[in-house]
């Protein structure tokens, strides 16, 4: 892949910060390779750099980023040369900004999702808009919530983060802020005054202090309590059982039911176990089974029928191999958290 990303991530240091524009409105700024090596060579720069106080990520557009470049990795893998080195890079650059020791502050508005989470919910400091959608939908094209989503997910209270990553839920800032991924929420035509702030005095919670709002959350307490219940049990199929039981008498329960039936039975019961076991896993460790999971993933069905069915035949249904839940094999599903023959993700 090209390693130059000529304008489509820009690098500006204004008074006390570093500042990188993800910039490719019309492609919603999906990330690229090129993208994400330009990123990770300047933050060690930034984190030698004494006049770099704080460094912040914004994006041009409506859009603050809907992912990976989603096309360029179908192709790749459908061309026998699946872009695990993309994935190696972006990986390490998730840990990279997780383990930043200055503020790392995302600002965010309209949709972010993947790729996008990816480089913007493991700083310091993640901003959302008002017109902000926080999402990590990859269980519906065959795929599973990576970019540190194991990390992010799994300390979600009240089994609020599995039921994300399982459904692709789209929330937005007032959810987001109570789940903890969001740690402030500011009107959208008040994100260029924060910018401005941090830019003046490097200081982004002196920036924050005068402009943070409580947006209402979407989610109520019924629903919060049924995700608890169903989503809380000890794998997969109790959890298929348990909203099974209570669909008849809990639309929200029989609502996701339906949504579950929906998305690859592979990618559910991975990302089941990825999320659950990334609670007691650091980052780097949920990156390293990430990378895991991802070498099995571009070798199999799955991701490649979702991509086909959701952007190549536009809306298709998608054909899962095993089809149903009731198809898998679990030592078919431990094989995607084996150790790599080839050599683990180094950090």
């Amino acid at each position: 892949m090209d390693a130059n990303p000529g304008d489509e991530i820009r690098f500006e240091q204004r008074g006390h910060a570093a500042i990188v524009t993800l910039n490719r409105p019309k492609a919603l700024n999906a990330v690229t390779h090129a993208m994400v090596l330009a990123l990770a060579a300047k933050l060690p720069e930034w984190e030698a750099d004494p006049d770099v106080k704080a460094v912040i990520i914004k994006a041009e557009g409506r859009a603050f980023s809907a992912g990976g470049d989603i096309m360029d990795i179908y192709q790749a893998g459908r061309a026998g040369k699946p872009p695990v080195q993309f994935f190696a890079d972006e990986y390490r650059l998730n840990a990279a900004i997780r383990n930043f020791r200055k503020p790392y502050v995302a600002l965010i508005d309209g949709v972010v999702m993947g790729g996008g989470v990816g480089v913007s919910f493991h700083g310091s400091h993640r901003v959302m808009g008002e017109k902000a959608l926080f999402a990590m939908p990859e269980v519906g094209i065959g795929f599973f919530p990576d970019v540190g989503g194991s990390f992010l997910l799994s300390r979600v209270k009240g089994a609020y983060g599995l039921y994300l990553g399982l459904t692709g839920e789209r929330i937005g800032p007032g959810d987001a802020l109570h789940a903890g991924l969001a740690t402030h929420a500011v009107k959208s035509d008040d994100l260029a005054a924060v910018e401005a702030a941090i830019v003046e005095t490097g200081d982004p919670d002196r920036a924050l202090s005068d402009l943070c709002i409580v947006p209402e959350k979407k989610l109520n307490e019924a629903d919060a309590v049924s995700i608890g219940l169903h989503f809380s049990l000890g794998s997969m199929n109790d959890l298929i059982a348990s909203l099974t039981q209570a669909a008849g008498r809990d639309e929200f329960a029989a609502a996701t039911l339906d949504t579950l039936g929906k998305r690859s039975p592979t990618s559910l019961h991975v990302a089941f176990r990825q999320i659950t076991y990334g609670e007691a896993l650091t980052m780097e460790e949920c990156m390293k089974m990430e990378f895991r999971i991802l070498n099995r993933m571009l070798a199999g069905h799955d991701f490649y029928e979702g991509i086909r069915a959701a952007i190549i035949d536009k809306g298709d249904t998608p054909r899962w191999k095993p089809a149903t839940l009731a198809e898998i094999d679990e030592a078919a599903i431990d094989a995607y958290f084996d150790p790599l023959p080839g050599g683990e993700l180094i950090i």
